[in-house]
């Protein structure tokens, strides 16, 4: 609706992961090298974790889109699956033919391995929203992890998703799961300056001659308003732009900002009491509603009592 009243070929703030619109931030850029290092390398287990819109499915899209022919790739992205329903999963996306149980699938899936090993193929299998696996299915990777040669794994596995995952994987029964990760990646969110460069980024790929349409305090306000998380970044932006083609504005400054931030309810963490240190009103008020604070309170109450009773029973004495 406001592309070309700004003077853009697309959305610039589009929510939707498109590896076109991929910004790399130093962390961004980590992240992907650590995961084409985990994949070259034949590392066997990545993880690489981040909190929601932090980017995570974009650098897997990324480097779907940059992966080497010579690698066979199998993406799940929903992994609330069934141990049967997994090794179909995998059985359909390496073209193993029809399985009906986990024997028929292993026989195959070795012989597969094998042959893309002698073929020099790496074969990776990359599983999204993998906080939501169970126990049970991640037990059943791992023992897939354990086919290799005596130099090199067979099969790379990289588990992406929520800081779920990093305390799912510190459960005791998980321990020889754990100690197969090689590499723990933890994708963070964007700074401040990281943030005004994300924004400038994605209206130059959608066709900005001027990316100057956000003043620099609007700018500032959005990542306080966003924490520098980029989806909350595109929501928010896109809603100010939006705004402001409403309002025939040419320029969004810290104000539209604002209005948008309370019209899609978003939550100031970034008060100028925190700024300084000291716990904002709303902070300080649940604090003493707290279990907490009632406990503190009788406690005190009842160390009044007793230091009344004791000077009392002194002036009878």
């Amino acid at each position: 609706m406001y592309t070309r009243y700004y003077g853009l070929k697309e959305q610039p703030f589009s929510i939707t992961p498109d590896p076109r619109f991929l910004y790399l931030s130093d962390k961004h850029e980590e992240g992907l090298a650590s995961l084409a290092y985990g994949i070259s390398q034949r590392k066997g287990f990545v993880v690489i974790t981040g909190e929601v819109g932090t980017g995570k499915t974009t650098i897997i899209r990324a480097l779907i889109d940059k992966i080497d022919q010579r690698v066979r790739l199998a993406f799940i992205s929903n992994p609330t699956l069934s141990k049967k329903e997994f090794y179909i999963l995998l059985a359909e996306a390496y073209q193993l033919g029809s399985v009906t149980n986990k024997a028929q699938f292993l026989i195959k899936f070795v012989k597969f391995l094998e042959k893309a090993y002698c073929s020099g193929e790496n074969v990776v299998v990359i599983i999204d929203e993998a906080h939501k696996l169970s126990s049970e299915l991640l037990e059943e990777i791992r023992l897939l992890s354990n086919m290799e040669t005596p130099h090199h794994k067979l099969v790379n596995i990289i588990l992406v998703g929520q800081p779920e995952l990093d305390k799912k994987l510190n459960e005791p029964g998980l321990l020889p799961l754990r100690q197969r990760i090689n590499l723990n990646f933890k994708l963070l969110p964007l700074d401040q300056n990281e943030t005004k460069e994300y924004i400038a980024v994605r209206l130059k790929k959608a066709g900005a001659v001027d990316a100057k349409i956000f003043t620099a305090d609007a700018k500032e306000l959005i990542y306080k308003y966003t924490r520098g998380i980029p989806r909350l970044i595109n929501v928010l932006a896109d809603h100010t732009m939006l705004s402001g083609y409403v309002k025939n504005l040419k320029i969004i400054d810290n104000q539209v900002v604002e209005e948008c931030a309370k019209e899609l309810e978003f939550d100031n963490r970034f008060s100028e009491s925190e700024k300084n240190g000291v716990k904002d009103v709303k902070t300080a008020t649940k604090w003493k509603k707290s279990p907490f604070f009632y406990i503190q309170m009788v406690i005190l109450f009842v160390l009044i009592a007793i230091a009344v009773m004791l000077l009392w029973q002194e002036t009878l004495e």
